[in-house]
């Protein structure tokens, strides 16, 4: 049984960046199987950024362009580097490994059970 470890959110300011990391244990196909999301108090938990079945980054509008998704093989992680952050970035991001992945995008139904997650705080 895969599970998902998520680290590196924290309390940072309008504009500042962060790396979040998702660290893979058991048996995963590839990093680019994961995606990441988050929720926010209140709403729903949302698809953030994962990779099309061609390998390809895919991101929610909210994100694109200041978010990046990568991965490393060989130490079974994701990452999400996010720059330019905003206060409605706030929330506990989550990554799992998606239902399905299409060409365009990645699924918000998900394959595993939900981890601790990871807070990431956005404010002044």
């Amino acid at each position: 049984q895969v599970q998902l470890v998520e680290s590196g959110g924290g309390l940072v300011q309008p504009g500042g960046s962060l790396r979040l990391s998702c660290a893979a244990s058991g048996s995963i196909r590839s990093i680019k199987t994961m995606a990441w999301y988050r929720q926010s108090p209140g709403k729903q938990r949302e698809l953030v950024a994962g990779f099309t079945n061609v390998g390809f980054p895919t991101y929610s509008d909210s994100v694109k362009g200041r978010f990046t998704i990568s991965g490393d093989n060989a130490k079974n992680t994701v990452y999400l580097q996010m720059n330019s952050l905003k206060p409605e970035d706030t929330a506990v991001y989550y990554c799992n490994i998606p239902i399905f992945r299409t060409g365009m995008s990645v699924s918000d139904t998900v394959s595993l059970g939900w981890g601790q997650g990871t807070q990431v705080t956005v404010s002044s």
